[in-house]
Parts: structure tokens; C-alpha cells; sequence
């Protein structure tokens, strides 16, 4: 896809951080947007900003629980209602549940497991059969440098995040093999830290220690500028590049972990 202008670009956790920032980018590059989020007072804000700025007419706010299949059904037949298609879908929505493994309660996993992996598959279902029918699209989700690498102290986050990058190669490789994957491509993106509120709207009950919270607010704060995350998953859209890593230490971590693996070791942090 050279251009998206004049396309329809689809944005989940599109009220704040990487998700308003994308929903920018996709406007300012010519696309309409529609921006899916489960605060909809955020929501309301983020939609007039981006209406008051772009034009109302090219901007359509649909609140969704990317966790309920029937909510994200509701999402797509919304789009297609009011624009027609969709050609570019953000499987961006996601929750962070942190805190030591053996006290993450069963409800931070349900909560998780919802958002972050059955988000991004419920949205695949929802959208790709039409992207196939129409003969083009692209679908982008939002995974983490926590999808290729792990460490301590969030141990749902790194679970969800490497389920998203499998699923997003999975999908890759199922559209190759029925012929499509010239005609509808995929995009994985793999930030380090970035500075959104993801910290600050998890719920600390989810099991998380205060330590390993002051830590990750820190990281956060100093992190990547959403805006940049964007332009990069932009980029991807308009050259077919499956890999979005954002971040210099990404690949070099990576490759420690797996030369571990080769090496039969055990676990080490990334250095």
C-alpha cells in the first residue's frame, strides 16, 4: 500500500498514547479514521481533537471492548457503514499486568489474556475476511520488545506480548500460503519504552510489587515519544515491512537470549 490516502484506517486503544498517535499519523497522511476505545470519555476527547483538526467528516469514534468478540463485530460493521472499508487495521489495545509470577491472581490473567492476545485476534477475524474481499489491506498490531525478550516482573505482559508477535507471523504465513499475501500484509511492532499511560491505568490489585511499579513508571516516562512509534508503523504500511523495530537494543537482546538457547543455558537478563 504506497498511500493510504483515501483509505480507512482503524485504530484500537486509539483514545491515548501509541493508538491517538497513529490515528494522527493516518490522518495527516490523508486516510479517514475511525478510533475504537473502552474509556469513552477519553475516547469523545481524543475523536473531537482529531475531528477539530482533520475535519469531523473523516473521523468516526466507535467505543469497543476489544475483549468481546461481539463488541469488535460491531466495530467493523460501523466502519464499512460509514466509510465503506477498511484497509488498515491497528490491533493496538493493551493492558499491562505486572507483579511476580506466582501472584498474579487468575482474574489479572483473564483481564490480560483478553486484551492483549484475543484483542488483536478477535480483530483479525473481524477484519481481514473483508480486506481479503476487497483485494487490499494491512493489518498492524502492537506487540513489544516484551514480545522477543523477557525479564522479571511482568510476566503476563511478556506472555501476551510474545502471543501477539507468534499470532502476527501465524498470520503472515497463512496468508502466503493461500495466495494472499500480496494483497493483504502484515506489520508487527516491537517498541521498547514508550511514554504512554500504560503504567499509570493498570490496576496495582493485578499482583504488582511496588518496586518493580516504580521502576516501569520511571521507564515510561523517560520513553519514546508515541508520535515516532507511529511514523515507523506508518512506514511499515506504505513498504510491507513486517518488522517494526523501534528501538537500537531490541535485536541485540534478542540475539543474547537466543544464543543462550543454542547454547542450552539458562534464562539471562538482557545486558
Amino acid at each position: 500500500m504506497d498511500t493510504v490516502e483515501g483509505k480507512v484506517a482503524v485504530v484500537t486503544g486509539g483514545a491515548s498514547g501509541i493508538g491517538l498517535a497513529l490515528a494522527r499519523r493516518f490522518l495527516e497522511d490523508g486516510a479517514s479514521v475511525v478510533v475504537a476505545d473502552r474509556d469513552k470519555a477519553a475516547l469523545d476527547d481524543a475523536a473531537g481533537a482529531l475531528g477539530a483538526a482533520h475535519g469531523d467528516e473523516r473521523v468516526l469514534a466507535v467505543p469497543t471492548d476489544v475483549g468481546d468478540p461481539d463488541q469488535v463485530d460491531a466495530l467493523a460493521a460501523a466502519t464499512v457503514e460509514r466509510f465503506g472499508a477498511a484497509h488498515v487495521l491497528c490491533n493496538n489495545a493493551g493492558v499491562l499486568v505486572d507483579g511476580l509470577t506466582w501472584e498474579v491472581p487468575a482474574e489479572g490473567w483473564r483481564k490480560i489474556v483478553d486484551v492483549n492476545l484475543m484483542g488483536v485476534a478477535n480483530g483479525i477475524r473481524s477484519f481481514v475476511p473483508g480486506m481479503i474481499a476487497q483485494g487490499e489491506g494491512h493489518v498492524v498490531n502492537t506487540a513489544s520488545a516484551a514480545g522477543l525478550v523477557t525479564g522479571p516482573g511482568m510476566a503476563p505482559y511478556f506472555a501476551t506480548k510474545h502471543a501477539v508477535v507468534a499470532l502476527s507471523e501465524a498470520l503472515h504465513f497463512d496468508l502466503q500460503v493461500m495466495g494472499l499475501g500480496e494483497a493483504v500484509g502484515v506489520s508487527v511492532v516491537c517498541p521498547e519504552w514508550v511514554r504512554t499511560d500504560l503504567v499509570t491505568h493498570s490496576d496495582p490489585a493485578d499482583g504488582s510489587v511496588k518496586p518493580i511499579r516504580e521502576l516501569l513508571a520511571a521507564a515510561v516516562a523517560t520513553g519514546t515519544d508515541p508520535a515516532d512509534i507511529a511514523e515507523a508503523a506508518a512506514s511499515a504500511v506504505r513498504t510491507g515491512r513486517f518488522w517494526v523495530i523501534t528501538h537500537d537494543n531490541t535485536l541485540r537482546y534478542a540475539q543474547q537470549r537466543w544464543a543462550t538457547i543454542a547454547e542450552d543455558g539458562r534464562p539471562t537478563l538482557p545486558s
